[in-house]
């Protein structure tokens, strides 16, 4: 009798800690759903009256992330279409070609960005955000998110709602650094938003998390002056510092 209890007990704590794993995702692809208030972006410009009357509230389009343990590839739909409103991305025209591929167990990373046309790969490392995680819980795409708050370029807040059901410590556009992963995302001074719509949790998805290959690679001095040149070619302030477009092109967001 003794035996059968031990060996219910031992069954029971087998069961239990199977369960436990199952119930955190540590593959998959989670959709997201980036939206851009084309108003509050263009308010201060020098878009006419008249275009502003016509112009859409949001730009909405919807993004991919592909992730394990410890690697993600984030980019846009395989259905994405253009843009409601190019002028906002005056450098990436027609389809939607930019994508991060972050190796977390390597702190490195890989950004495809499309400029004039033409695809460009630039690596670097992983950015680092100092996070102040908060007390406010938000309920996304099913998941129950805790609330942080970080701080990019000094001065630029960052609001995001991560799970840690999902083990990826990382989240949309390769943010990353809290105990889970990001779901929801906003910047208000970009006033853009990035928000999970769907988890499509367990799945494999080896294939897609490579890093991209195609573009020009931006591997020495020379080539990182001439493609900020190119970059800045149609900027009215040419006095802007390398450092400051060094910032933009391997930015935190595409």
């Amino acid at each position: 009798m003794k035996q059968t209890a031990i060996a219910l007990f031992l069954l029971c704590t087998v069961c239990l800690n199977i369960n436990a794993q199952e119930a955190f995702i540590s593959q998959g692809k989670i959709t997201f759903e980036k939206k851009v208030n084309l108003l509050r972006t263009f308010e201060s410009s020098d878009l006419p009256e008249e275009a502003r009357e016509k112009m859409q509230k949001y730009a909405m389009s919807n993004w991919e992330l592909y992730f394990d343990q410890d690697k993600s590839l984030f980019k846009a739909a395989k259905k994405e279409t253009e843009s409601n409103s190019p002028a906002l991305f005056s450098f990436s025209k027609g389809k939607q070609t930019n994508e991060v591929y972050t190796d977390y167990s390597k702190n490195e990373r890989v950004l495809r960005r499309n400029i004039m046309d033409d695809e460009y790969l630039l690596t670097d490392t992983v950015p680092k955000i100092d996070w102040k995680i908060m007390h406010d819980l938000r309920n996304i795409a099913g998941y129950e998110c805790r609330k942080a708050i970080g701080v990019i370029y000094d001065t630029v807040y960052v609001v995001a709602f991560y799970s840690d059901e999902i083990l990826l410590k990382g989240g949309p556009e390769g943010f990353s650094g809290l105990p889970g992963t990001i779901l929801g995302l906003a910047i208000p001074r970009y006033n853009t938003t990035w928000f999970a719509t769907k988890v499509n949790g367990f799945e494999n998805h080896q294939q897609e998390i490579t890093p991209p290959n195609s573009g020009k690679k931006i591997e020495t001095e020379k080539d990182l002056k001439k493609l900020i040149e190119l970059f800045t070619r149609y900027d009215q302030d040419k006095k802007e510092k390398a450092e400051e477009v060094k910032k933009r092109l391997y930015g935190f967001t595409l």
